[in-house]
C-alpha cells in the first residue's frame, strides 16, 4: 500500500476541486449530520440523494443493510476513477444517523485502497479497519 490518503474528521471548507462525500437517504432529505452540512455549505440539493451536486457526492446509507449500500459505493468509486480532476473527501458515511460502524462500512471502500484510486481520501477509521484485515 502506498501513501494513505486520509480525509479530515472535520471538513469545514473545500478547495475548488474538492468534493465532500457524505451518507444520504434515497429521498435526498438532508435533515441531519453530514448530509445537512453538505446541504447548508457545499451545494447538496434537497431531493437528490445520489450522486454529484455542487461540491458534494451523496451515497445513500439509510435504505437497508450494508449490501444495499455497496452498489452505490461501487458507482461512486467508478465515478471517482473517471473524474481524476476532482479530489473526493469521504466522510464516515453510514456511521452516524444510519447506525453502521466503520467495521461494517470500510470494506466497501477497500477497492479505493487496493486499486490506489489516488483522488479518493478516506477517514482514518476506514484505514484502521483495512490494516486490521491485512494482519
Amino acid at each position: 500500500m502506498n501513501k494513505k490518503r486520509i480525509s479530515s474528521g472535520r471538513i469545514t471548507h473545500l478547495a475548488p476541486n474538492e468534493v465532500f462525500v457524505f451518507g444520504s437517504n434515497l429521498q435526498g432529505m438532508h435533515g441531519g449530520g453530514a448530509a445537512r452540512f453538505a446541504y447548508e455549505h457545499f451545494g447538496a440539493v434537497w431531493g437528490n440523494g445520489v450522486g454529484l451536486y455542487g461540491q458534494t457526492y451523496a451515497i445513500p446509507t439509510m435504505q437497508g443493510g450494508v449490501e444495499t449500500i455497496k452498489p452505490y459505493v461501487d458507482d461512486f468509486l467508478q465515478f471517482a476513477t473517471v473524474h481524476g480532476e476532482l479530489d473526493f473527501l469521504v466522510t464516515e458515511i453510514g456511521c452516524g444517523i444510519a447506525g453502521f460502524t466503520p467495521e461494517e462500512i470500510a470494506p466497501l471502500f477497500f477497492k479505493a485502497i487496493e486499486n490506489e484510486i489516488r483522488n479518493v481520501y478516506l477517514p482514518e477509521s476506514f484505514y484502521k479497519v483495512y490494516e486490521q484485515k491485512s494482519i
